[in-house]
């Protein structure tokens, strides 16, 4: 094929990084193109290399690294014609004549990504500074101009602004109109939505397409999401463990995948076409056996033997939480700002149930799972939990009812990473919990550390390593684990699969599914992810701003959602199949929870007082205005 059709074409790549014990190789003889104008998607799990070719494309490999083949980069504004960038030197004038300026990055996190000593507009033309001879003036000008293209509504304010001023949302676009300042011909995106939200996610997209043709600039856009490929791409390179294993036109991956690879991560995408019952494909089964953790600790017993109940576990009422926010400069009075996280929220778990809680980041999800857990007290409200002993006043525990409290509801954090402590051993972290409780002898607690590495599909030779030395899933499944040791009756998962790929998270999903069903296990499960929550719960509330909007059971929220909040989040999930392409037309340009696009019947424009719980009939429950009629709801 000749060269000089693509603006990037990689031929037999390889790259290997020196380490202590050995060489680790990293690429494989890995080759692909780029065509002007065009996405090529690079789709694959963690560790498969994605973001290793991402940095040898733009010359910022490690010092360990080294790279063989050639990476020929074929821009029309360069006299020079094709270069090779593994030629040049790392820091020479001629790879950093290239960077920045004829090819841009996104980065993954903006938050790690952008100075925070600096503000926006600092980091923004910095670029033409480096690579332009515009004088200050206008480059303020441009890189205004570029946050106004971006989507920021005040850009001038924008760019006297510094990143931790503005949401992840607005922080990535900041990160795309850093890197396309200077009008690339090739925009590197390395997992350019991950961190954000369903609806953020959607317009970062439509804001990459329509910069895209505006520019007329060609994307190498890095992923794990099917969804977002499907959405994005026109041609799709798939690599595992450092080779590609298949290649090709968007059309003929999706409708006639080849490589069992690419089968097996298509099949452990969740999505809202799944049957009841059906299960999730992970690449690598891992056995589970919960069978040794029943009886073990007296929770457990009390989960298998009334399982079958569908009396309420926990009752939530009323509850509310308001956080002052202090705005102040070294010499400005201090100004104290309420924010209402938490706004009357009220729900029912029944026993054995998963009920699964989404919305989008900062609509008090999370704030709601800590207020459960007590490490947040609310306003005002009560919780009250059904144990198998004894009704218990969540809010109200202290002392010796607040210390059994915690072995009734446990909590599986969205980090493993940060939640696991790195200077203790597994064998440590999962006794742990029945120390402080003061539970069984040193010989049963070990024989119980064993069913729990068991239950969730770990070896015991792994006893005594650090959490480190484990992948992500891993470290997830430690957690989950830690969260079983005392035998709880409820758990609250506070986005448990957020950070995994697409593989580990349907191993983690599964696991989740199996121990909830051995052991009758009550969970709730918090997520922004749709297709996720649908898989895992029976009854799905939907939260925004503070407050529950919708609750039903999962087939008829998924099937018929009245509130237009609701249908905004359904409509912005990008689905991993061609025939159900996003409408970027009828996307909420203000995010979902946007209210002036909503029907009147929703909104609380006069009083806070005129919304309420609107019964719709077979538990679906919708936050409308008192005066709407309940039948005129239903789209």
């Amino acid at each position: 094929m000749d060269t000089g059709a693509d603006l990037l074409r990689i031929e037999d790549l390889s790259i290997s990084f020196a380490m202590m014990g050995g060489q680790i190789d990293a690429v494989r003889k890995a080759s692909l193109r780029v065509l002007p104008g065009k996405v090529t998607a690079l789709v694959g799990e963690s560790g498969s290399g994605k973001s290793v070719i991402s940095q040898a494309v733009m010359g910022i490999l490690p010092k360990t690294a080294s790279a063989t083949g050639q990476i020929l980069f074929c821009d029309p504004k360069l006299s020079t014609g094709p270069v090779d960038i593994l030629q040049m030197p790392p820091d020479g004038p001629q790879i950093r004549a290239l960077r920045g300026n004829r090819m841009g990055k996104i980065f993954q996190e903006p938050m790690t990504s952008l100075s925070p000593l600096h503000t926006i507009g600092n980091q923004i033309q910095e670029s033409l500074k480096i690579h332009t001879d515009l004088t200050a003036r206008e480059r303020r000008q441009r890189s205004e101009d570029m946050l106004g293209m971006v989507g920021f509504s005040k850009p001038s304010r924008a760019f006297d602004m510094y990143p931790f001023e503005l949401s992840g949302g607005m922080r990535q676009r900041a990160m795309i109109a850093m890197a396309l300042v200077c009008q690339p011909s090739l925009l590197i995106a390395d997992e350019p939505t991950t961190a954000l939200d369903v609806t953020i996610q959607a317009q970062i997209l439509k804001l990459l397409r329509d910069l895209q043709s505006q520019l007329n600039m060609a994307m190498l856009l890095i992923t794990h999401d099917l969804g977002v490929v499907a959405n994005m791409a026109d041609e799709v390179v798939v690599i595992y463990h450092g080779e590609i294993m298949e290649a090709g036109p968007v059309e003929t991956i999706f409708r006639k995948p080849c490589h069992p690879y690419l089968k097996g991560l298509m099949a452990a995408v969740p999505h809202f076409d799944m049957k009841q019952g059906e299960r999730l494909k992970a690449l690598r089964e891992v056995p589970v056996d919960a069978s040794s953790l029943l009886g073990r600790t007296p929770a457990t017993q009390a989960n298998a033997a009334i399982k079958l109940q569908s009396d309420v576990l926990l009752s939530v009422r009323d509850i509310s939480k308001t956080f002052t926010t202090r705005k102040s400069s070294w010499f400005a009075k201090a100004d104290n700002q309420p924010h209402k996280a938490v706004d009357g929220v009220s729900f029912d778990i029944r026993r054995g149930e998963c009920l699964g809680l989404v919305g989008e980041s900062g609509c008090g999800k999370t704030t709601v799972s800590k207020i459960l857990m007590r490490a947040v007290t609310p306003d005002s409200g009560s919780v009250m939990l059904s144990s198998a002993e004894g009704p218990i006043d969540v809010l109200a525990a202290q002392g010796d009812a607040l210390q059994k409290l915690r072995t009734k509801m446990q909590m599986v954090f969205q980090d493993p990473v940060s939640s696991l402590s790195p200077r203790m051993t597994i064998q440590n972290i999962l006794s742990e919990p029945l120390e402080i409780h003061d539970r069984g002898s040193g010989k049963s607690r070990a024989e119980t550390v064993k069913a729990l590495l068991k239950a969730i599909g770990l070896d015991q030779r792994h006893l005594n390593r650090y959490p480190h030395s484990f992948s992500g899933g891993q470290r997830q499944r430690i957690g989950i684990a830690r969260a079983l040791a005392l035998g709880p009756e409820l758990l609250i998962c506070d986005e448990p699969v957020s950070a995994l790929d697409v593989s580990v998270q349907a191993q983690i999903l599964n696991l989740l599914k199996d121990l909830q069903s051995e052991l009758g296990l009550t969970y709730l499960f918090i997520s922004h992810n749709l297709a996720v929550v649908d898989y895992m719960a029976d009854r799905i509330a939907v939260m925004c701003a503070g407050r529950i909007v919708e609750i039903a059971p999962r087939e008829i929220l998924m099937r018929a959602p009245v509130h237009p909040y609701t249908r905004s989040l359904l409509a912005a999930v990008p689905f991993p199949d061609l025939d159900r392409p996003l409408d970027f037309q009828t996307l909420n340009t203000g995010g979902a929870s946007d209210m002036r696009n909503w029907n009147a019947a929703f909104r609380d424009d006069e009083a806070e007082a005129a919304l309420s719980a609107a019964d719709l009939g077979e538990g679906h429950f919708v936050l409308a205005n008192r005066n709407a009629d309940v039948r005129e709801l239903r789209p």
